[in-house]
C-alpha cells in the first residue's frame, strides 16, 4: 500500500478546501441551514460545476469524473471541516452507488448523468432508525426485517397494474425533505415469502407526503415521508438480492463519514488551539498550561489516529471496488450471501473517528471557556455533528461489536 497522495487527490483537497474557504463560513453555515432545503442551492451548484463533486466516483460514461471511493472520502474531509451543508452524502454517497450497481441500463442512462452534473439529488430512504442495520454497520438481518411491514411500521410493496405502489413511512431520511428523487427500501411479497427491493420514486409522486424533521444536527436535515399507494419503479431486477449491496454501500459510506469527521475534528482541534494561544488567565496565555497541553496532545493523538484509520477505510473500499467480479461473488459466498465482509475495515474507522471528533469537540467546548457552549459560537456545532452521527450510523460500541463478531474476535478456539 503507497500511502501517498498522487498530485490529483491532492488538487482536489486543496481546490476544494479554498472554495469551501470563501463559500461556506460561518454566516453562510447558518444562512444555508435555516433555508426549507436545509443546504445552499448555489454553493451545490458550484461544487458541481467547478469541481464535479457529485460525480467524483461516478464514470465518465456518465459524465462523472470516474475516480474511485478514495477521492469522494477525501473530499469529504474537507466538507466536514467547515460542516458544509449540501447533499452529497445523501446523493453521492448513499443513492448514485446504488443506481450504478443495481440499476438497468436505462435507469443509469436516465439518472446518473443528472446527479454527476448536480442538476438532481437523491435521497436513501429506510424505514424507522434502522439505516446503520440496513448498510449492515451495526448488525446483520439476513431476512431484511428492519424495512418493516406497511401500516405495521416501515413501508410495503405491493404489484399494481402496470408496475408497483408503496405503502409505509420513513423518518430520519438524510434530506428526504428537499430530494427530487427517492430510493425507497420496502417489503415485497408475504410473510413467508417476503424480501427487501428497493423503489425509484419521483418527489412529485401522488399520495408522497414529505416534511422536514427537527434533528439535533441542524448541518445534517432531515425529512419524514409517507406514502399512500405511491406508484413506484422498481430499481434494477427483481431478482437481484438487494442486501448484499446495501452491505457493500455501507462500507463506502462509513469510509466517507469517517473522513468527515476526521475533517470536523482536525477544523475544531485547530480552533481550540489558535483560542487557547490568546486567552489569558493569570497574565499568560491558557495554553501554556501544562494541563491544557496535555489534553490538547491527547486529542491530537486521537484526532491522528482516527485519520490514519479513515485513509486506510477509504483505500481498502476503493481496492475491494476495483476487484473482478469473481472476487466479489466468492467474498458473497463466504459471507453468507448478505453480510458484511470478512473484514468490516469501515466500521472500525467510523468508531474511532466519530470518537475522535467527540473528544476534540467536547474539549474545544471547554477550553473555549464561557463562551464554548454558546448558540452563537460555532464549537457546539461540531459537538452535535458527532452526536447526531452517532444516533444515526451508531453508537460507536455496537460499530466496534458488530465488526469484532464479523472477525470471530470473542469466540472460543475448537479443541
Amino acid at each position: 500500500m503507497d500511502a501517498r497522495f498522487t498530485d490529483e487527490q491532492d488538487e482536489i483537497r486543496r481546490t476544494l478546501r479554498e472554495l469551501l474557504g470563501k463559500r461556506c463560513g460561518p454566516d453562510e453555515l447558518r444562512a444555508a441551514v435555516d433555508t426549507p432545503a436545509g443546504h445552499d442551492p448555489a454553493l451545490w451548484a458550484a461544487l458541481a460545476e467547478q469541481l464535479g463533486l457529485p460525480g467524483l466516483a461516478l464514470p465518465e460514461a456518465y459524465g462523472g469524473v470516474g475516480c474511485t471511493a478514495t477521492e469522494l472520502a477525501l473530499a469529504c474531509e474537507e466538507t466536514g471541516r467547515t460542516l458544509a451543508p449540501t447533499p452529497l452524502l445523501a446523493t453521492a454517497v448513499l443513492a448514485a452507488p446504488l443506481l450504478l450497481a443495481l440499476g438497468t441500463d436505462a435507469q443509469r442512462a436516465a439518472l446518473l448523468p443528472g446527479i454527476a452534473s448536480g442538476a438532481l439529488t437523491a435521497a436513501l430512504a429506510v424505514p424507522g432508525p434502522a439505516l446503520a442495520t440496513a448498510l449492515a454497520l451495526t448488525g446483520h438481518d439476513p431476512r431484511g426485517e428492519w424495512a418493516g411491514g406497511g401500516r405495521a411500521g416501515g413501508v410495503q410493496a405491493r404489484r399494481a397494474e402496470g408496475g408497483w405502489q408503496l405503502y409505509g413511512q420513513a423518518d430520519q431520511v438524510l434530506d428526504g425533505h428537499s430530494a427530487p428523487l427517492l430510493v425507497v427500501a420496502a417489503h415485497a411479497g408475504g410473510f413467508a415469502r417476503s424480501r427487501v427491493l428497493l423503489f425509484l420514486v419521483r418527489g412529485d409522486a401522488v399520495g408522497l407526503t414529505r416534511a422536514r424533521q427537527t434533528a439535533l444536527d441542524a448541518t445534517r436535515p432531515q425529512g419524514r415521508i409517507q406514502l399512500r399507494h405511491v406508484e413506484a419503479e422498481l430499481l434494477g431486477e427483481e431478482s437481484v438480492d438487494t442486501l448484499p449491496a446495501l452491505a457493500r454501500l455501507g462500507g463506502t459510506a462509513a469510509a466517507c463519514l469517517a473522513a468527515e469527521a476526521v475533517g470536523a475534528a482536525g477544523r475544531v482541534l485547530e480552533r481550540t488551539v489558535e483560542y487557547v494561544g490568546q486567552r489569558e488567565q493569570f497574565g499568560r496565555p491558557v495554553g501554556s498550561f501544562q494541563a491544557v497541553k496535555h489534553r490538547l496532545a491527547d486529542a491530537y493523538v486521537q484526532v491522528q489516529a482516527a485519520r490514519s484509520a479513515a485513509y486506510y477505510a477509504a483505500w481498502a473500499t476503493a481496492t475491494e471496488a476495483t476487484a473482478t467480479e469473481v472476487t466479489a461473488t466468492e467474498v458473497t459466498a463466504t459471507t453468507g450471501g448478505g453480510t458484511t465482509p470478512e473484514e468490516p475495515v469501515g466500521g472500525l474507522a467510523l468508531a474511532q473517528a466519530l470518537q475522535a471528533l467527540r473528544r476534540a469537540a467536547a474539549e474545544g467546548i471547554q477550553l473555549h471557556g464561557g463562551i464554548g457552549f454558546t448558540w452563537e459560537h460555532e464549537a457546539h456545532l461540531y459537538f452535535k455533528r458527532a452526536a447526531g452521527d452517532e444516533l444515526l450510523f451508531g453508537p460507536v460500541h455496537r460499530l466496534r461489536a458488530h465488526a469484532a463478531d464479523a472477525a470471530h474476535v470473542f469466540e472460543e478456539a475448537g479443541p
